[in-house]
């Protein structure tokens, strides 16, 4: 019952959008792509503080774009090659639908 392979496709993911230049993270840059409409998907580490998760889900939601709690700050930051990452955004439409379709399934 494991979803295991589900959750290293979506950190997988995120690595190739990464390595694509097709994902900015850190709070500043994250902010800047959802209000500058470049954002397609962020993704807020489950153990970002409670501050962090309403910023960002209100802003997303404001902005309408679509926002997900996934992993942990140092599990996203290490699937993209970098220190603990809270939030992230992922800038290009074909990897946030791939994405959010994996992140789906791993419900």
């Amino acid at each position: 019952m494991s979803n295991k392979p589900v959750k290293d496709k979506v950190l997988s993911m995120l690595g190739l959008a990464t390595r694509s230049r097709n994902v900015v993270s850190g709070g500043f840059a994250t902010e800047q792509a959802v209000k500058s409409g470049k954002a397609y998907l962020v993704i807020i580490a489950e153990d970002a503080s409670d501050n962090t998760r309403k910023k960002y889900s209100n802003m997303c939601e404001f902005y309408e774009v679509p926002c997900a709690y996934y992993s942990t700050k140092e599990v996203l930051g290490h699937a993209m090659g970098k220190e603990e990452r809270t939030t992230l955004a992922v800038t290009d439409e074909g990897f946030a639908d791939s994405i959010r379709k994996h992140l789906l399934d791993s419900k």
